[in-house]
């Protein structure tokens, strides 16, 4: 007669764990990771970009005034060659959670491996938009607009290669153009604006060099594609137009590798298999959007896009229950919900035999 046994599994937390968040979002960035690390039962040692560190000091005000303990939340200001490397290189960190872009991922991932660290890293993007000529036209052109150029295009998930098919480019082109060449760019205080400053000099000079090189490998600038001075105030203000460019490569540096700025791409498309091969192209795999009035298209789109995300008829709807992350060069791991909890702790398998 065979031994019977109760298996139940104990999950616990790890101990401390390293959380090295961006500058684009850094608040609710900062706090997506230190939040479920806590709640898990673990301390923390965060580490803001050194771009944007004032939301973090508000934070950690905000957390001693709440009775936090110390020693439980430790927010560490400084270069990411430092201090994020302090904490990536500790023996005693044994958990890194890591959003930034993929070169430093890869720095991370050198360091942390032989240690045998757990990680995850939310990284680089250059997502696909797809059209198809079936869409709800202005609900997809709509969104496009916000897609493309959300917070001057610096989230990790804006749609920044837009493939329209073909039965409705020039229609969807134009109209597009002409909706983005209406936004208003200036000082985001003001209720009129739509697209603020850049994060710094160097990235709107990254930037401004990407949209050079596309005109080298053959691409139209449509609109935008220059800086732009604010009178007043903001007059010394990192301010892009927003750009889009036509006529280029799938596979040229400017629709390969991420610019992070308001600056998108379109191109037209004929088939469902086209425009996957041109998606997928990319070392990158984080997010998607597809515009289509057929469920099954989408749904066939969707099994055969190789990202992390799909968006069907809208785009960073996000309900945080659900996975987040990417495949590729845009990442390992997954967070939000019970995939972060089950980060931030270890499974413990206990057997009784009865």
């Amino acid at each position: 007669m065979e031994d019977t046994a109760i298996n139940y599994t104990l999950r616990e937390p790890i101990g401390v764990c390293g959380c090295i968040s961006p500058w684009n979002l850094p608040l609710y960035l900062f706090s997506w990771k230190i939040a479920p690390a806590l709640a898990a039962g673990n301390t923390v040692v965060a580490k803001p970009s050194e771009v944007t560190p004032m939301t973090a000091y508000l934070l950690s005000e905000i957390c001693i005034q709440a009775g936090l303990p110390k020693g439980v939340l430790n927010i560490v200001h400084g270069l990411g060659q430092k201090v994020g490397a302090a904490i990536t290189e500790h023996p005693q960190i044994p958990v890194i959670s890591f959003t930034g872009g993929t070169v430093t991922g890869k720095q991370i991932v050198s360091t942390a491996g032989p240690m045998f660290k757990k990680l995850s890293l939310e990284l680089g993007g250059k997502n696909p938009n797809i059209i198809f000529d079936d869409c709800n036209f202005e609900d997809a052109l709509k969104t496009t607009v916000h897609s493309s150029f959300a917070n001057q295009g610096q989230i990790c998930l804006c749609g920044s290669r837009i493939f329209v098919q073909r039965g409705i480019y020039t229609k969807f082109r134009d109209t597009f153009v002409e909706k983005v060449k209406n936004l208003t760019v200036g000082n985001p205080f003001s209720e009129n604006t739509n697209i603020g400053a850049v994060v710094s000099e160097p990235h709107m000079n990254k930037i401004l060099s990407y949209i050079e090189l596309a005109k080298e490998e053959g691409g139209t600038v449509l609109c935008g594609g220059k800086r732009i001075v604010i009178e007043g105030e903001n007059k010394d203000g990192y301010f892009l137009m927003p750009t889009i460019i036509e006529g280029l490569d799938f596979n040229c540096r400017t629709n390969q590798e991420e610019i992070f700025g308001p600056v998108v791409t379109i191109t037209p498309f004929d088939t469902e298999e086209e425009v996957l091969m041109m998606a997928n192209s990319t070392k990158y795999g984080l997010a998607s959007s597809v515009w289509t009035e057929n469920l099954k298209k989408a749904h066939r789109v969707a099994a055969n896009l190789h990202v992390g995300i799909v968006w069907v008829n809208t785009w960073l709807l996000r309900d945080l229950r659900t996975p987040f992350g990417g495949v590729k060069q845009s990442g390992v791991g997954r967070e939000g919900g019970f995939e972060a909890l089950h980060f931030f702790t270890e499974p413990k398998n206990v057997c009784i035999k009865l």
